[in-house]
C-alpha cells in the first residue's frame, strides 16, 4: 500500500479499537480481549472504501450478537482528524467505511510529489532476488514459450525492484551436456556431408533437422575449408562447437535485446563443469548421507526428501543432467548468496522442482528459498484457428517470426495479460488491431487520450500547476471520485504482484485505471468556466499520466503522446 493509504488504514484500525474501548468503558460492549480483526478493500465499492469485521471477530468473547456489536462500535467511533467520513453497518454486522474528500486531494499531491517513484515501497526490505528465466537452449532458435517467459520474467523483475527488493536478471546458458553433443554431432555430420555426400555420412536420427545446422556448416567450410574433414573426431567437434555455439548465444542476447529484455549475468553451465562444482556437489551430498549406490551408479534418497530416488551419477560415472541444476542453485543461494531465487519455468518442469528441493534441503539450504514460477503453454490463434507456421516462412513460429508480425508493444503487454498458470491462446489478430478490443492499444490510447488534453490546453494557456486542497475537493463527481481511488490502489497492487509473482495483476490495473479515466474524459470536461475545477482537473489529468506511465514502464511498454 501506498504510505498515505497505509496511513488512512491505521488510523481505522486505532479508530476502530479506540470506540471498543469506549463502548466498554460504558458498559455497552463486556470487558474482554478483542480478537484481530481484519481491514479489507470490498469487491463492491458501493459498500465503501473498507471494510472491517470487528464485530464478527469479536462475537464469541464478547458473548455477542455481531450486529449489536457493531452498533456499539459505530455509536463511540470518532473518524475527526482521519482520512475518514462516515461508517456504516451492513449484513450481519460489517463496518463499512468511506473515505472523506481530504483524502482524494493528497493521493493527488502525493503522486506529484513522488512523481515515477509513486508506487515503490519498501515492502522487499531490500532483499537480494536472483531471477532466471527464458533460458533456452542455445543449439536453436527460441520458441513462443520464450516470449512468453521472456515478458513473465522480465516483468516480475520490475515488479520485485519497485517493491523494494534488490533484482538481478539472469540467463542460463546451457553450453554442456547432452544438448550440446547433439548439437557437434549435428553439425559435424551438416560439415562432413559438404565433402562427402549425405549418401557417404548418415545424419544423427535425433540430430538437429534444421536449417540453421546447414548454414552453420557451410559458414564454418567456407572459413576453414576441408581442414577439419580428416582431424581427429574431438578436435573437429570442438572446433565446430566453438564456431557456431558463440553464434547462437550472441543470436539468443540479440533477438532478446529486440524484445527489450536485458540480463545483468549471462551464467554458463560450462563453469560448474571447469571449476569443479558439479563434481564437488555430488561429494557434498555424499557426505550428508543423501546418497546410495545401486548396480554401479549413485543415487539421491529422494524419498527422505519430498520427492523420489533418482540417479545422480550414472554407471559410466557421467552425471545426469539434474547434477548441474542442484550445483547451479547451490551456487544461487549459497555461493552468491542470494536471498532467494526464482526460475522461470515451462509447466513440464513441474515433476523436477522437488528433485531440485529435495536436494537442496540435503544439502541444508532452505528450499523455501528457490521460488518456481511454471508457466503453461502458448497457442498462436489466427482467424480463430491454431496457427503452428509462420505465414511468411512456412515454419514453426519463433520469437523473431512472431515479431515481425506482431509489434514489441503488444507481444509484452499481451503475454502478460494473463497469471502464468494460464493457458494463453495468443490472437494474432487482436494483437495488431487498432482498436479498443486490443488492450495495450486501449491502454496506450488513454495515455494519448491525456497528453491530447494537456497539449490542447496549453496551446490555450492552460497549463497544470500545484492545486490547494480546497481546490482538489472539487473533484466530487462519481468519475472522478473512482479514478483517484484506483490511483489510491497502485502500490498496493505492485506489492501484491510482487507477493503473489503475479505481474498481470499490473497489466490488469492499468486497464482497468484506463476504462475509469475514458469515463472521466467523456463526463467531466477538464476545461470548464470555473478556473479552480479546471486546474484540480488538469492536476487529476497530469497524475493519471503519471501512474499510467509507472505502470507501462514495469513491462517495458511505450506510452505513447499521439496516436
Amino acid at each position: 500500500m501506498s504510505m498515505l493509504v497505509t496511513k488512512a488504514v491505521g488510523q481505522l484500525r486505532t479508530a476502530v479499537e479506540e470506540a471498543i474501548a469506549r463502548a466498554q468503558g460504558k458498559g455497552e460492549l463486556p470487558q474482554a480481549e478483542l480478537p484481530a480483526f481484519a481491514l479489507e478493500v470490498p469487491g463492491d465499492r458501493a459498500h465503501g472504501d473498507w471494510a472491517c469485521n470487528a464485530a464478527m471477530a469479536g462475537a464469541r468473547a464478547f458473548k455477542c450478537a455481531p450486529r449489536k456489536i457493531a452498533e456499539a462500535i459505530r455509536g463511540n467511533l470518532e473518524l475527526d482528524g482521519t482520512y475518514f467520513k462516515s461508517c456504516e453497518i451492513a449484513g450481519p454486522g460489517f463496518l463499512n467505511f468511506t473515505y472523506a474528500p481530504r483524502f482524494y486531494g493528497e493521493v493527488l499531491t502525493d503522486i506529484h510529489q513522488l512523481g515515477d517513484r509513486y508506487g515503490a515501497s519498501d515492502f522487499g526490505q531490500g532483499k537480494r532476488v536472483l531471477v532466471e528465466f527464458v533460458s533456452a537452449n542455445p543449439t536453436g532458435p527460441m520458441h513462443i514459450g520464450n516470449a512468453r517467459g521472456g515478458v513473465l520474467g522480465d516483468a516480475l523483475a520490475s515488479v520485485l525492484e519497485a517493491a523494494g527488493y534488490q533484482v538481478e536478471r539472469e540467463f542460463y546458458v546451457n553450453d554442456a551436456g547432452n544438448q550440446v553433443n547433439k548439437f557437434a554431432n549435428s553439425l559435424e555430420a551438416r560439415y562432413l556431408q559438404i565433402y562427402k555426400g549425405e549418401e557417404a555420412v548418415p545424419f544423427p536420427e535425433d540430430g538437429y533437422q534444421g536449417e540453421d545446422i546447414r548454414q552453420h556448416a557451410r559458414a564454418f567450410a567456407e572459413k576453414y575449408g576441408d581442414r577439419y574433414v580428416e582431424a581427429p573426431e574431438g578436435e573437429r567437434r570442438e572446433a565446430l562447437v566453438s564456431y557456431a555455439l558463440p553464434q547462437n548465444i550472441q543470436g539468443l542476447h540479440d533477438d532478446l535485446l529486440r524484445y527489450r529484455v536485458e540480463y545483468d549475468n549471462w551464467f554458463r553451465e560450462s563453469t560448474l563443469h571447469k571449476d569443479g562444482a558439479v563434481g564437488r556437489v555430488v561429494e557434498l551430498l555424499k557426505e550428508k548421507g543423501a546418497t546410495y549406490e545401486k548396480d554401479g551408479a549413485v543415487w539421491f534418497k529422494g524419498a527422505e526428501y519430498g520427492s523420489e530416488d533418482f540417479v545422480l551419477v550414472r554407471s559410466n560415472g557421467v552425471p545426469t543432467y539434474v547434477v548441474p541444476d542442484i550445483a547451479y542453485h547451490y551456487d544461487k543461494l549459497e555461493t552468491r548468496n542470494f536471498d532467494m531465487a526464482i526460475d522461470v519455468l515451462g509447466a513440464d518442469h513441474h515433476g523436477y522442482v522437488p528433485r531440485l528441493k529435495g536436494a537442496l534441503t540435503a544439502l541444508g539450504v532452505d528450499a523455501g528459498r528457490l521460488q518456481v514460477v511454471l508457466m503453461q503453454m502458448v497457442r498462436l490463434v489466427r482467424d480463430g484457428e491454431i496457427v503452428k507456421a509462420s505465414k511468411r516462412s512456412g515454419k514453426a513460429i519463433t520469437l523473431v517470426t512472431l515479431l515481425e508480425e506482431v509489434p514489441v508493444d503488444a507481444a509484452r503487454f499481451l503475454f502478460n495479460s494473463y497469471e502464468p498458470n494460464t493457458r494463453i491462446d495468443f490472437d494474432l489478430d487482436l494483437a495488431v488491431k487498432e482498436d479498443a478490443q486490443n488492450p495495450v492499444y486501449y491502454v496506450q490510447y488513454a495515455h494519448a487520450r491525456v497528453c491530447s488534453i494537456l497539449k490542447n490546453l496549453a496551446a490555450d494557456g492552460v497549463k497544470p500547476r500545484a492545486c490547494a486542497p480546497e481546490e482538489l475537493a472539487l473533484l466530487t463527481a462519481p468519475e472522478e471520485v473512482e479514478l483517484i481511488r484506483q490511483l489510491s490502489a497502485y502500490t498496493g497492487e505492485v506489492e501484491g504482484a510482487a507477493r503473489a509473482m503475479d505481474p498481470a495483476r499490473i497489466t490488469r490495473y492499468v486497464v482497468a485505471l484506463s476504462t475509469l479515466f475514458h469515463r472521466f474524459y467523456n463526463a467531466c470536461r477538464v476545461k470548464g468556466d470555473d478556473p479552480a475545477l479546471t486546474a484540480a482537473r488538469l492536476y487529476l489529468c497530469t497524475a493519471f499520466r503519471q501512474v499510467l506511465e509507472n505502470g507501462l514502464k514495469l513491462f517495458n511498454v511505450t506510452a505513447p503522446e499521439s496516436m
